[in-house]
């Protein structure tokens, strides 16, 4: 029954099955000796990356299209019906910008062909659009932290005063790792059964790890923020026996999960450069390229949906000019008289 089926793939595309069968019917089977003779290891290594990118691309566009689809009623709800704030323009950045970013990292390699020279082109673009992309999510966190903290213009100004250095490490990284055709480069694959491209790191992981750094210790610092106003929060509405309010609990929980996300990608990232096997290669592309062009948008866009079915103290006004958060006190003077939980009575502008 193996000779049949190893005929059937000579001169054809060999998926990753077939070669892993090639491995153990070799000495048995005289069609996949000439199967093997035809296609060279270099060969068969070019269609199995092919195969994985051409799957992984399939996913990501897949995954990036249905949930725009999902997100575009409540995006249309709560950002292009309703006037503008700095919040939603930062959410629509992070929306869209990660939407092309996806779509491009979808359709590059093998899905659809291109030259090497516009692959390399495309592929720095990405690079640097992903570092763009992370320092506009770390302005979302910081607007919601200047927002808890009850709009304090020392603590908004000390942390974009931090967040500048960040920028500039990123910047260099970009340069140095992915700007430099020694360091970093695209080669056009060719063979008589497939034709890509893929790129090539010539660095260690070290000089990513060490770049990726500052990032991480900024994320640090946010995330210890946001607990701390939590811890601190607590302990007020304990004394006076009122519930903690929920948009603060979303907040932190924003804070932590965008913390873990950088985190996890820059372990990815890391394992990348360090010149893993192709099916995890791919593996933490696909986690790269899609969640965190996925959950930004989603955990900035939960808040405005919470409120929409939350009773807001300032029933007058819409969401986008609710001064609930930024009005800690009236906020308070309307809970002891109302005896209403702050569970579902705040919201800001700066959300």
């Amino acid at each position: 029954m193996l000779q049949p089926l190893c005929q059937s793939w000579i001169g054809a595309e060999c998926p990753f099955a077939v070669r892993r069968l090639l491995l153990t019917v070799n000495s048995t089977c005289t069609a996949c000796h000439g199967f093997t003779s035809v296609m060279s290891e270099q060969d068969i290594d070019a269609v199995v990356g092919l195969r994985w990118n051409d799957n992984i691309s399939v996913v990501t566009i897949t995954l990036i299209t249905y949930d725009y689809i999902l997100l575009l009623e409540k995006e249309i709800k709560y950002v292009w019906k309703r006037p503008w704030t700095p919040m939603s323009c930062l959410y629509l950045v992070v929306r869209y910008l990660g939407l092309v970013l996806a779509l491009l990292w979808g359709c590059w390699g093998g899905l659809l062909y291109m030259p090497e020279s516009a692959c390399y082109n495309l592929a720095v673009f990405m690079e640097w659009g992903y570092s763009a992309y992370s320092c506009i999510a770390e302005g979302i966190l910081i607007w919601r932290l200047y927002a808890i903290y009850n709009c304090s213009k020392l603590l908004l100004r000390v942390l974009l005063g931090l967040l500048f250095p960040v920028v500039v490490v990123t910047i260099a990284a970009d340069v140095f790792l992915y700007s430099r055709p020694e360091v970093f480069s695209v080669q056009e694959i060719i063979t008589a059964n497939a034709k890509y491209c893929t790129f090539f790191f010539k660095e260690g992981p070290l000089p990513v790890t060490y770049m990726s750094i500052p990032m991480v210790c900024y994320d640090i610092l946010l995330v210890i923020l946001a607990a701390a106003k939590f811890v601190k929060h607590l302990k007020e509405r304990k004394k006076i026996n009122v519930r903690p309010n929920r948009y603060i609990f979303i907040i932190v929980r924003l804070h932590t999960l965008c913390f873990v996300l950088n985190l996890i990608n820059q372990i990815f990232l890391v394992l990348i450069w360090a010149g893993i096997s192709i099916p995890m290669m791919n593996i933490s592309e696909l986690i790269n390229d899609t969640v965190p062009y996925i959950l930004v948008p989603r955990l900035t866009i939960s808040i405005w949906d919470t409120h929409a079915y939350s009773e807001c103290v300032y029933v007058s006004k819409m969401f986008e000019d609710c001064g609930c958060l930024a009005s800690p006190l009236a906020l308070e003077e309307y809970e002891m008289s109302s005896g209403i939980g702050s569970e579902s009575r705040m919201g800001s502008s700066f959300l």
